[in-house]
């Protein structure tokens, strides 16, 4: 093993190896393209490799060279304990990095800490007026909640980025490498396992294209609630219209679809984790991962909850729940499964550059 591996690094590049000594899969995603450039590999390389690999699991169904062979080869999981094992090295900072990881209570717990902090200042900080979700929480007292947390996770994660580019030989980017990544991850054309049949997740050697879609649903969900916000903020500070914002309005006009497709997406990502074979994934993760897409579900729902009971006296709770569940999501997101969309976007930028 190179003094620079540690053990989980040594097994990939064992398995990716004879990965290149075979070939059979080079049509594949974009992990063999990758690999195939390489005649040896650093622990710089395993890292990006793995990094790159979306675990669609097609590789594994077509080897030859997987168990009961000698070789014994599962790259998908191999690269997802690498994968693991990079989040918690480059994160920052790196102490709560496997507890988030590893261990879906954590996430519960953090969940819980924030719905009951939520509670508090809606019923202990409740303004004297306001309207619409300002009449339990006033406007202030969100940002001086929000505001930070929504700075670390940003901060933390291009910490994080930064060591991941350096570690992995990343170069100055130009427009065209930034160019063919964004239309990797708009497409999520990896999760086809990159020929467009979909990807062997959850049906073992049959295609099935629901990993892809759930996605799909979740990213565009994700980005149509948080312009959402960003139009509510214009509209806040920039033209003094403050919510409750009405139906045809931009804030929800953006906000409801995505809520939707937050909600759907992160059901059926869920659904999908439990009819997958663990044993193609890292196994001591599953419980985080799937902890994380429920809460991702969960704020989904709440939010979709709150919207629908406005005008109620069920307002202070649901927004108690709701915001409680995004602050969780907030603050657990450099160490969560969120924070793959950053490591496999720069992974995409770099193999851009290959």
């Amino acid at each position: 093993m190179p003094n620079d591996m540690t053990h989980l690094q040594a097994e990939a590049t064992r398995q990716a190896e004879i990965c290149n000594a075979c070939r059979y899969c080079e049509g594949f995603c974009s992990v063999f393209p990758s690999m195939f450039a390489e005649r040896s590999f650093a622990a710089g390389d395993i890292t990006q490799l793995a990094n790159l690999c979306h675990n669609c699991r097609g590789c594994y169904y077509s080897c030859q060279y997987t168990e009961p062979h000698e070789f014994a080869l599962n790259l998908p999981a191999a690269l997802a304990e690498v994968r693991t094992e990079s989040w918690e090295t480059f994160a920052w900072p790196a102490a709560p990095a496997r507890l988030f990881q590893r261990h879906g209570v954590a996430l519960v717990a953090a969940l819980i800490v924030g719905v009951a902090a939520l509670f508090w200042a809606a019923f202990a900080l409740a303004p004297a007026s306001g309207r619409g979700f300002y009449a339990a929480l006033s406007h202030g007292v969100m940002l001086s909640i929000f505001i930070p947390a929504f700075l670390f996770p940003v901060a933390a994660l291009s910490i994080s980025a930064r060591r991941y580019w350096a570690a992995v030989g990343g170069r100055r980017l130009r427009i065209a490498d930034i160019k063919q990544a964004a239309r990797d991850v708009a497409t999520m054309r990896n999760l086809s396992g990159g020929q467009g049949q979909g990807c062997n997740f959850e049906k073992e050697d049959r295609y099935s294209s629901a990993r892809r879609h759930s996605h799909q649903a979740v990213f565009w969900g994700f980005m149509l609630c948080f312009a959402s916000t960003a139009s509510g903020t214009l509209l806040h500070y920039g033209l003094g219209l403050e919510a409750p914002y009405r139906l045809f309005s931009l804030p929800k006009l953006l906000g409801v679809p995505g809520g939707i497709l937050l909600t759907l997406g992160a059901g059926g990502m869920a659904w999908l984790k439990t009819r997958a074979a663990k044993g193609l994934g890292d196994t001591r993760v599953w419980g985080g991962e799937m902890a994380f897409v429920l809460l991702l579900g969960f704020v989904g729902a709440s939010g979709l909850a709150l919207y629908a009971a406005t005008g109620t006296g069920a307002v202070p709770a649901l927004l108690a729940l709701h915001l409680g569940a995004v602050l969780a999501l907030f603050v657990t997101t450099p160490y969560s499964k969120m924070a793959h969309g950053v490591y496999r976007t720069a992974a995409l930028l770099r193999d851009a550059q290959r």
